[in-house]
């Protein structure tokens, strides 16, 4: 691909919107030995109810921090009337999913419309759709709405995310922990903005838990919806073909239901399609990647190079440095997580983080790296595996992490770019 970007030594302008040590982590167990071999779960049992307990905690939490930040980081300080609750969450991306929702991707007369100039076609369509359904047959308020979505679908997975974890306890309990590390991680205020990461869990944790049970159909309906939220579905589909391929006599006997993970791919290709079929460019969406934010393709070491600049060469603003150098501490964490997972054999786990990595990697420079370590459900595994053999580790995350994540917060609801 050839490389039209401006030299490191000039920076294109910001765009519009723009970690754990490692451990061991047990072997992946075999489809047929999670179905058989994991103890059946009731629904919202007792532990799931502690999940859901801890959950709304954290989320009120995060409301608490927002309303603070409207009243106390509004204008220069001086306004005598604070901004309202719900516009402290119209932020950023928002603008994008609310005028697809409502507008839709094309204007002007015509069956087609006109392209837009804000190239809001960068974003899959699936939450977009989702918002318009809320708000016409719920919430007449397109933020309320956003926002109620984000909320149910992060009850979702953190459910999904503490039963991926049980296995992988010394005593098979609650995976409690797995979820307080991922709920006070520095970006969680994305799990409660009418942003993607949430909804995106919420289909592919349990497509994860359904693939380690060998349920591949229900999996590939799962990754299906998840890829129509986030191109990252894709990079669930590998897994999960990965994990198909690599599950051994699990899957003896089983190869007819192979054709069902092929279906994940059919959001990308509809979208493709639809795109093409108005702007007569089957790479609109990649274009638009590229027009609005700077995503053509660099080698790991020029985005590297890249993002240390911005992080380190005074380049910047102070807040934009910042969260440039969290960026490269990110991309850390990621390469030591994807190392540890091979090392241990995860091949699935690992083509998903990997692919991740090598995608978000290979831009000009880093960008919402920190954000996506949120979709990285091994390493809130992980980390919940090492915490239960080092009581020390929880205290130390909430220490540190918690008030990453409330500045975070308050950096987000009072307009700021937080990742």
């Amino acid at each position: 691909m050839p490389d039209n970007s401006p030299p490191a030594t000039a920076a294109p302008p910001l765009p519009r919107r723009p970690a754990p040590v490692p451990v061991s982590l047990p072997r992946q167990r075999s489809a047929a030995a999670h179905g058989a071999g994991t103890r059946r779960i009731r629904p919202l049992g007792a532990m799931d109810r502690d999940v859901l307990v801890l959950y709304a905690l954290t989320r009120l939490g995060v409301w608490i921090t927002a309303y603070c930040s409207g009243r106390m980081f509004s204008g220069d300080g001086s306004a005598k009337h604070a901004p309202t609750m719900l516009s402290r969450w119209q932020q950023w991306d928002w603008a994008y999913y609310l005028h697809i929702a409502r507008d839709g991707y094309f204007t002007g007369p015509g069956a087609g419309g006109a392209p837009t100039t804000d190239n809001r076609e960068a974003f899959f369509p699936g939450f977009p759709l989702l918002l318009r359904g809320v708000h016409d047959v719920l919430l007449p308020d397109w933020t309320a709405a956003g926002l109620l979505i984000s909320f149910v679908a992060g009850a979702v997975a953190v459910l999904a995310l503490a039963r991926i974890a049980r296995p992988y306890l010394p005593d098979d309990g609650g995976g409690t922990d797995a979820v307080l590390f991922l709920l006070l991680s520095p970006c969680a205020v994305f799990l409660a903005a009418g942003y993607t990461e949430a909804l995106f869990l919420a289909l592919a944790l349990p497509c994860w838990l359904a693939a380690r049970k060998g349920h591949w159909a229900p999996a590939a309906v799962l990754a299906c919806a998840a890829t129509a939220v986030r191109v990252s579905g894709l990079f669930l589909a590998a897994a999960l073909l990965v994990h198909f391929l690599t599950c051994g006599r699990a899957v003896r006997g089983s190869w007819w239901r192979l054709p069902w993970l092929a279906l994940p791919a059919l959001p990308a290709l509809g979208y493709t399609w639809y795109l093409e079929a108005r702007t007569g460019d089957w790479m609109a969406w990649k274009h638009a990647e590229e027009r609005g934010w700077y995503r053509q393709f660099h080698s790991p070491w020029q985005a590297w190079g890249h993002t240390w600049d911005a992080a380190f060469s005074h380049a910047q603003s102070t807040p934009y440095a910042v969260l440039f150098q969290g960026e490269l501490v990110a991309m850390v964490v990621g390469v030591a997580l994807l190392g540890l997972l091979l090392w241990r054999r995860q091949w699935a786990e690992a083509a998903y983080l990997g692919l991740t990595l090598w995608a978000l990697g290979t831009s000009y420079w880093y960008m919402s790296i920190p954000r996506a370590t949120l979709l990285w459900w091994p390493l809130w595994v992980l980390l919940a595996r090492w915490g239960a053999r080092r009581a020390w580790l929880k205290t130390a995350y909430v220490a540190v992490c918690a008030p990453l994540m409330t500045v975070l917060t308050v950096a987000f609801t009072s307009g700021r770019w937080a990742g």
